[in-house]
């Protein structure tokens, strides 16, 4: 059970009218989201609560459904007073009244509490208490549930458990134990009306909730309803925490007219709209004349595109018209050679009728011509036939003859061969026997025997093995000594290269580089050997390229260079760079992954130096960057281009920042550039906006490393000095040693030539023996040569019947040539007839040639005309012919031409047709009639030639005419548009901006004079609250441009010695800014207009002295007869503080023993027995 008891009090009574507000003030830590452990959340939090209108739409009811409210209006309604949207505020817009509490009924001001019950809420069972209609001090010690009867007020009267900053659900707040729960609160109703009963029904396992009003069911909807009837709020504000423009919103929420925060927030809503709008305005604005100065300045192109289009429309056209033209003259012409080549046709035909009866006789004379010429023709064949027989015959014959001839030769040779053959015999004869006696005398020679010799010569050899062995052994120790000789030699000459190239410094750059970067190094390696693919010289990497004489300057000239820019090739050409990235970096033919950097520009003007000559001498600068730099040719322009050396400046002696900053970033050079004072490098650039101020930015120069002199290594240069040192003993020793054993081998090679003259001897021997036994191989073979030609000879056949042979040969000749002869003669008789005849034909043949040839002169004679009349018909046919095709060529081309064509053309083309056939249709008839001529005028009756002249100058100038790229045309015409939108927009928006300055003016005026008012009203409070206490303390309005900006300044001074000093959560303490808050509060409720106010632990972290002041400040201000009702909750009181009658002390008793008989434990009746017994 819970006790609730109240008192009164004694004091000075006030008036007091305000809103009812629920606000909380934090000043330790954060509350606990669970409310049964509220007892740590007391001394953490002070609340306080005031009511507002409801702003929280969509709150559920016990339905869960949403309830519709409405809310006030974004900004006030405007009457429009014409149709151009110009209007002027409406009725509402006028200044109201300030809304006053409605007026007591029985000391309850309408609105305000008159009683509240809790059962099973948080750490309540059931409890139900009456409160004052003045000041209410709620007391108790932390935990027994003051602050839950903060949240039965909020939570009864419909307001969102989010307020709270407690637990979000509304099963929370049942006590933990229990099913559900009630909060029960009677408001004072209006007068002559009854109080409001509302209750508010909760249940652990849900949610949701529901109302009861006067004892009948309610929505959430139609109890917010009635509390914004009664000018019940729920605004929440931690003024502690605020920000000084927070501060100056919830003051005009809490003690303002409600129409301060609509102002304000016109003002800062339009205010941003404005400024975006007139943003927007500029940049538009900028971006018209941008759009206009563009298409100016490309007018001129446009028009002479459409000049230019113009000309081709009308070359267009008179390429319709010439091949129409054309065809029309070709079809003319047609038609008259057509009319000529008939008439010659007919000619000819009759010339042709009139000849034909001399050239049928004509022609039957050539047949028999040629049956005449057909048949001596056969018979001189047949003739020419024989002849050939007989020439045939006569070959044979003279072949015959000639073979007889040869027959009779052999008898005559047949003797000497006889005599020829005995004499071969006699000498063959005596050869043998000769060749006998010499096969004799070589057998008779005693030969050393093959083995005798081998086996000697074998001796010889196993006695020379020792020898050899000792020669191997000897050649291979001076072969080996040769080698490593060889080797030593080999070695000491890579050692002193590698000494020269260590000491040369463009290798150290190059082994410096391949440490550094082994791409680039790879890529230098394989430049050099491919110089023979470039146009032009490309030049390896600054890092080996670029070199500094002066070494005082080698700091500053690395500076300018980056490690990028170090390892960078350059190129002279756009073609020498395609290929240094094809072969490199595409194909990567130095492998995989590897990439290096190039660079190329085409010629360009370059900015120029910053600074002449003589500027830099006077401020004492020792050149530019350029000026010690030692490279080729072609990288002078990169170090230009790319890296702006001769536009930074150096002086090793340092000059005047300032002074080289002015100079530098003049703009008439180029508004910026670097320059080197001692060890630091300037940057100096300006601003791309507004005034385009100049601005620095240093660094400090590290020590050059990439072009510093590149030293040796002394470790590496002695490691090889020594390895060649060591190489040079080897080599002479082994020189040593060859020449021991060049000796030894000598020795060796003249013990080695007895045993080979022995050798040779016993070779030359074994020759003579082997030349012996080959001579009497080559005797044997003559012999038996010689002796098989003998028999040869002697059984040849006898030369008697081989004459008989030849004999019978030449007879069998003599009878073929007789048979030969026979048949010639018989062919001979047989000519000289078929020839007798062939003469007969061949007269019958020239006298019929006689006669067609008489013939032929008569019918030439008769054909001559006849001929001249075809001559003219062909030519006028070949030309009829041609003009045909002619005529037919030109009216497929005219036809497809005019199928091709669009629309325009082809209507510009049919007008000019349809006028051109109307007028010759009408010549024609006025011809036939004899009228007179319809007029030619608008009609297009240019010939050929006329049309072909005006397309030469019709293309003449559009050649003069330059062509001009359509998009430009495109471009000019879609930005025009869009300069046409543009200004439409720019208009409607300089007419929304002018509508904007018009509603801010008007929320100005109305809400500066009131918020300074309100102000002003709360200040003077708050001074008094001050000077009360011994302090001062002042409110101001802080003003800007911007509205949201416009904030409340407190000022306060808590020391004598002290100014006054802003509020700030850093230079005054807790207590004090508490102190502060407090009064500030004090003296806003004295300006608010709410049925009641609930403030929570507003004395927590306050001295004595402090919380004497504010209890004592509050009691006068909350106890004035016109005071509006308010609720103070504190866990305790200093003794001997000021109390008032109108004031009740509500002393909240919760505990685990409690009696359960409701009258034990009531304060009051405790108080009014220990005070009867004294």
């Amino acid at each position: 059970m819970s006790r609730v008891a109240s008192s009164s009090a004694t004091g000075k009574a006030a008036n007091f009218n305000g809103e009812v507000r629920v606000k909380t003030e934090r000043y330790k830590g954060k509350q606990k989201a669970r409310v049964e452990e509220e007892s740590q959340d007391e001394d953490a939090d002070e609340d306080i609560y005031r009511g507002e209108e409801a702003e929280h739409e969509g709150d559920q009811d016990a339905d869960g459904e949403v309830d519709e409210e409405a809310g006030p209006s974004r900004g006030t309604k405007r009457t429009r007073v014409n149709e151009e949207g110009d209007s002027r505020p409406g009725e509402q817009d006028k200044p109201a009244p300030r809304m006053k509490t409605l007026p007591r009924d029985k000391g309850y001001i309408p609105g305000s509490i008159v009683r509240i019950q809790l059962k099973n809420f948080v750490t309540y069972d059931s409890v139900e208490f009456s409160v004052g209609p003045y000041l209410n001090m709620i007391l108790g010690p932390n935990g027994t549930g003051k602050s839950s009867i903060a949240c039965a007020i909020c939570l009864g009267l419909n307001f969102p458990p989010s307020i709270l900053g407690r637990a979000a659900d509304l099963n929370s707040f049942v006590k933990i134990g229990k099913e559900e729960g009630h909060i029960e609160i009677e408001l004072k109703g209006r007068q002559g009306q009854p109080n409001l009963v509302i209750r508010r029904h909760l249940k652990a396992t849900s949610k949701q909730s529901h109302f009861t009003l006067n004892g009948v069911g309610a929505t959430g909807a139609e109890i917010k309803n009635k509390m914004a009837d009664l000018n019940v709020q729920d605004k929440v504000s931690e003024f502690a925490q605020m920000s000084p423009q927070e501060l100056l919103r919830e003051t005009q929420r809490a003690a303002g007219d409600e129409r301060l925060t609509k102002w304000h927030d016109t003002l800062i809503n339009d205010g941003k709209q404005l400024k975006a709008l007139v943003q927007n305005l500029e940049d538009e604005s900028k971006q018209l004349r941008q759009m206009q100065e563009r298409n100016e300045g490309i007018e001129r192109d446009v028009q002479r595109y459409r000049e230019r289009k113009n000309i081709e429309a009308m070359i267009e056209l008179l390429q319709v018209l010439i091949p129409v033209e054309h065809y029309r003259v070709v079809r003319a012409k047609y038609f008259e050679l057509k009319a000529i080549q008939r008439k010659l046709h007919e000619k000819v035909k009759r010339l042709k009728a009139k000849n034909e009866p001399a050239h049928a006789l004509l022609k039957k004379l050539d047949a028999e011509h040629k049956e005449a010429e057909r048949t001596r023709d056969d018979f001189k064949e047949t003739a020419k036939a024989k002849f050939k027989k007989m020439k045939n015959k006569w070959t044979t014959s003279d072949q015959l003859e000639r073979d007889a001839e040869d027959v009779t030769s052999q008898l005559d040779r047949l003797k000497k061969e006889e005599k020829d053959c005995l004499k071969r015999i006699s000498s063959t004869e005596t050869e043998i026997q000769r060749t006998e006696a010499e096969l004799i005398k070589l057998s008779e020679v005693k030969l050393e025997k093959h083995e005798d010799l081998q086996a000697e010569a074998k001796q010889i050899v196993l006695e020379r093995g020792g020898v050899n062995e000792r020669k191997i052994e000897v050649e291979e120790k001076m072969k080996s000594t040769i080698d490593n000789k060889a080797r030593s030699n080999a070695q000491l000459q890579n050692a002193q290269q590698d000494l020269q190239r260590l000491e040369d410094m463009g290798n150290v750059k190059m082994q410096n580089l391949q440490r550094w970067d082994k791409n680039t190094h790879a890529a230098v390696l394989w430049l050099r050997s491919h110089k023979h693919l470039f146009q032009m010289e490309v030049f390896e990497p600054a890092v080996l390229s670029v070199s500094v004489p002066n070494k005082q300057f080698v700091n500053a000239v690395e500076a300018g260079i980056n490690g990028m820019q170090f390892r960078t090739f350059v190129c002279q050409c756009q073609e020498d760079s395609n290929t240094f990235n094809e072969h490199v970096n595409d194909k990567q033919v130095l492998g995989k992954g590897v990439r290096v950097a190039t660079w190329f520009r085409p010629p360009s003007q370059l900015k120029m130096p910053p600074m002449s000559r003589e500027e830099m001498t006077e401020l004492g600068f020792d050149g530019y960057l350029l000026d010690y730099i030692e490279c080729p040719d072609g990288m002078r322009w990169w170090l230009q281009c790319e890296l702006n050396f001769h536009r930074t400046a150096v002086s090793l002696g340092g000059v005047d920042t300032a002074r080289a900053m002015d100079l530098v970033a003049r703009l008439d050079t180029g508004g910026g550039a670097s320059f080197i004072s001692k060890t630091t490098m300037n940057i100096v650039s300006r601003s791309q906006y507004g005034q385009r101020s100049a601005n620095n930015m240093t660094r400090e120069i590290k020590p050059a490393r990439n072009l510093a002199n590149v030293t040796v290594d002394l470790q590496e240069k002695q490691r090889i000095n020594e390895r060649i040192n060591e190489l040079k003993n080897e080599v002479m020793n082994y020189e040593q040693e060859q020449g021991t054993l060049q000796n030894e081998l000598k020795a060796v090679f003249d013990e080695d030539k007895v045993f080979m003259a022995r050798l040779a001897a016993v070779k030359r021997r074994r020759e003579k023996v082997i030349e012996a036994e080959a001579n009497k191989v080559k005797v044997e073979a003559k012999l038996d040569r010689n002796r098989r030609t003998l028999e040869s000879l002697r059984n040849q056949p006898s030369a008697e019947g081989r004459r008989v042979q030849l004999k019978q040969k030449l007879l069998s000749i003599t009878k073929k040539r007789m048979q030969i002869a026979k048949e010639y003669t018989s062919l001979a008789r047989s000519v000289i007839g078929e020839q007798t005849e062939a003469t007969r034909m061949g007269i019958r043949f020239l006298q019929i040639g006689a006669n067609r040839t008489a013939l032929q002169e008569l019918c030439n004679k008769k054909d001559d005309k006849y001929n001249a009349a075809l001559a003219e018909f062909n030519t006028v046919n070949e030309q009829y012919m041609l003009y045909k095709g002619l005529s037919k060529d030109a009216l497929e081309e005219s036809r497809e031409i005019i199928r091709n064509l669009d629309g325009d053309l082809k209507e510009q083309y049919e007008a000019i047709e349809g006028k051109r056939f109307r007028y010759e249709a009408d010549l024609k008839a006025a011809e036939a009639n004899d009228t007179t001529p319809p007029s030619s005028e608008d009609v297009d009756l240019r010939s050929e030639e006329e049309l072909q002249t005006e397309l030469e100058t019709q293309q003449a100038n559009l050649e003069l005419n330059m062509n001009t790229n359509p998009g430009v045309v495109e471009q000019y015409e879609k930005r025009k548009r869009d300069i046409e939108d543009l200004e439409r927009t720019i208009e409607k928006k300089q007419r929304d901006a002018e509508k904007i300055e018009d509603r801010i003016k008007s929320a100005k005026d109305k809400w500066q004079p009131a918020l300074e008012k309100l102000v002003t009203s709360i200040g003077e409070k708050f001074s008094a609250s001050f000077d009360r206490i011994g302090c001062a303390g002042e409110v101001r309005i802080s003003q800007h441009e911007d509205y949201e900006k416009w904030a409340i300044d407190i000022l306060v001074k808590f020391r004598d010695t002290e100014k006054l000093q802003l509020l700030t959560g850093q230079r005054q303490s807790g207590g004090e800014r508490s102190l502060t808050t407090i009064l500030y509060l004090l003296s806003l409720t004295e300006e608010a207009r709410a049925p009641f106010s609930l403030v929570d632990e507003i004395n927590q972290g306050m001295d004595q002295r402090a919380e004497r002041s504010v209890h004592n400040s509050m009691v006068q201000v909350t106890c004035k007869e016109d005071s509006a009702q308010y609720f103070l909750i504190t866990p305790k009181l200093l003794p001997d503080l000021i109390y008032h009658d109108r004031m009740k002390i509500l002393c909240v008793n919760n505990g685990e023993w409690l009696p359960e008989e409701n009258d034990l434990g009531n304060m009051m009746k405790m108080i009014d027995g220990f005070v009867g017994r004294t």
